[in-house]
């Protein structure tokens, strides 16, 4: 995986990850430039599987200044993600079997410099959990800082 272009933060506060997948994502070539330059948000955005096909909705790509006005696309026009119809098909069988949801963590480039984005099949967190994540996280950090400080007084 590579260096991540945007990250979806909020889904890990929001949801609990159970499975991640990594897929392709169509776009035009304005759009690859956009997120080449980190014009991309995720923190909203969720997939969904219709008729068959995963879609990315709600997904925020600015326009280039330097990009022909009269091609551009919406900026949060709906984008179709490139699955194996398996993966769709065993997607869908759990959302709609479970009450699962599918958001998507991250966007970045691979190998080749195509843009993948990383989906994750997730569970949505209740408040109780959310407090609870907040005070492990808090802990850890605490920690850390008495590790920290600790090791410096000797």
């Amino acid at each position: 995986m590579g260096e991540a272009v945007a990250r979806n933060k909020k889904a890990f506060h929001d949801y609990e990850i159970l499975e991640k997948y990594e897929v392709g994502i169509v776009l035009e070539g304005s759009e690859v430039k956009a997120i080449r330059q980190g014009r991309v948000n995720l923190k909203d955005s969720f997939v969904r599987i219709i008729k068959g096909e995963a879609f990315l909705l709600n997904a925020h790509i600015s326009h280039l200044s330097t990009a022909n006005l009269h091609y551009a696309r919406g900026e949060r026009t709906d984008r179709k993600l490139l699955m194996h119809a398996k993966e769709i098909f065993k997607l869908d069988a759990k959302v709609a079997k479970d009450g699962l949801t599918i958001v998507p963590l991250s966007m970045y480039f691979n190998a080749r410099n195509l843009v993948k984005l990383e989906i994750a099949l997730a569970r949505g967190k209740n408040l109780h959990d959310k407090r609870e994540t907040l005070k492990e996280k808090d802990a850890i950090r605490e920690a850390k800082i008495a590790i920290k400080n600790h090791m410096y007084k000797e």
